[in-house]
């Protein structure tokens, strides 16, 4: 039976870049390989179809050969793969997995080879006063972390050398070892996983390719954000190694007590103490919130913990939404340092009020019938 035209198995032109044989062949390993096709014949001989091709057609020799002699220039010398166990050029699925997706994401082989991995992500925790999480601020802060070294331009070695690669993994990073019918891959302990070797390395960064560095950075923080909430900002963080992407910098927000306020969402609470005169007589109090200043009314007969709300006088949150409202609950105060014509009028006052019974204290019905009852069920 002829043989399919190498080309013709990977799909490709006869003037093909390198590039585009390698991609044509990985689409046909995806689609045809046995580790996805157990038992499916078909796909077993188009998948040795396409190594046999792509071991040919990627040699610049085999390929001069085979365009000048066809089949006859390369018998002998095509990697067929005769049997499932050894053949295949050793080329699992998880191989040609990993190489097609590395290619795309960077994640596996990095620039020759080499593993690239992303920078670590850093936390930034920072302190704000309650006006500046409501109204939003511009802050500068200092973060430690790990940039590229600048002198070896984060390749770890002494400027005007370069890292080698590595012999045991051949660059790749990982060396796989065989145990029975287990294939099991790991990172090569030569190189730590680097797929390169440093015999000279940059005395800046004494070959680890990046250095420690605190950099000053301004972080918008947005208008109404609130104790737990996170900034994200990307590519702040450390440094990737290998070339490979920076981390993010997350600043969480920490607001400090306030000396009267006290933030529930988008409502402000505060407790406002008033006279035993305004809290019985009603009168006008000045209360602050986050705005400036503002009137507050306090009715007759006004009891210890009533609760005002100032519609609006509150915070917008940063996810939006309507402005909160100020509740303001007032605190009647017992006078103290009384002078004694004080303690004087505040005892008659007192006699006076006891001589009509309990109609001045609205609770003190409540209270005293409860009180019975309590002995009653006591029995005491």
């Amino acid at each position: 039976m002829a043989k399919q035209d190498y080309y013709d198995a990977l799909g490709v032109s006869k003037n093909a870049s390198d590039d585009e044989i390698k991609k044509a062949f990985k689409r046909m390993a995806m689609k045809y390989h046995p580790d996805r096709n157990p038992d499916d014949e078909e796909s077993l001989e188009k998948f040795k179809e396409a190594r046999e091709a792509y071991d040919v057609l990627s040699d610049p020799q085999k390929r001069a050969a085979y365009d000048q002699f066809g089949h006859a220039g390369v018998e002998g010398s095509a990697g067929g793969g005769a049997g499932f166990g050894g053949g295949f050029g050793g080329a699992s699925f998880s191989d040609i997995f990993g190489d097609v997706f590395g290619d795309i994401f960077g994640g596996g082989g990095g620039r020759g080879g080499q593993r690239v991995y992303r920078g670590a992500d850093l936390r930034y925790n920072l302190e704000l006063t309650l006006e500046e999480a409501v109204k939003g601020s511009d802050v500068s802060v200092r973060i430690p972390t790990h940039v590229a070294c600048e002198e070896c331009d984060g390749s770890g070695a002494k400027k005007g050398s370069s890292p080698t690669t590595c012999s045991t993994c051949g660059g790749l990073g990982q060396v796989r070892m065989q145990q029975g019918f287990f294939s099991l891959q790991q990172a090569c302990p030569h190189c730590q996983g680097t797929g390169k070797i440093i015999t000279d390395p940059c005395t800046a960064c004494h070959g680890h390719g990046r250095v420690e560095q605190t950099r000053t950075l301004s972080v918008k923080v947005p208008a109404g954000v609130d104790n737990g909430d996170r900034i994200r900002l990307a590519g702040e963080g450390e440094a990737g190694e290998n070339g490979g992407p920076p981390g993010d910098l997350y600043v969480h927000i920490h607001v400090k007590e306030h000396p009267i306020f006290q933030r529930d969402g988008s409502d402000l609470h505060c407790e406002v103490p008033v006279s035993i005169g305004v809290a019985a007589l009603g009168g006008e109090l000045e209360v602050p919130t986050l705005n400036g200043r503002v009137k507050l009314k306090v009715p007759p007969e006004s009891q210890s913990g009533k609760q005002f709300r100032m519609r609006g006088k509150g915070v917008k949150s940063v996810r939006g939404g309507a402005v909160g409202d100020l509740l303001c609950k007032i605190a009647v105060e017992t006078p103290v340092n009384l002078t004694n014509r004080q303690k004087e009028l505040l005892q008659q006052l007192d006699e006076a009020m006891q001589e009509d019974g309990i109609k001045h204290s609205p609770r003190a019905a409540s209270w005293l019938d409860g009180v019975k009852k309590f002995f009653e069920d006591m029995r005491f």
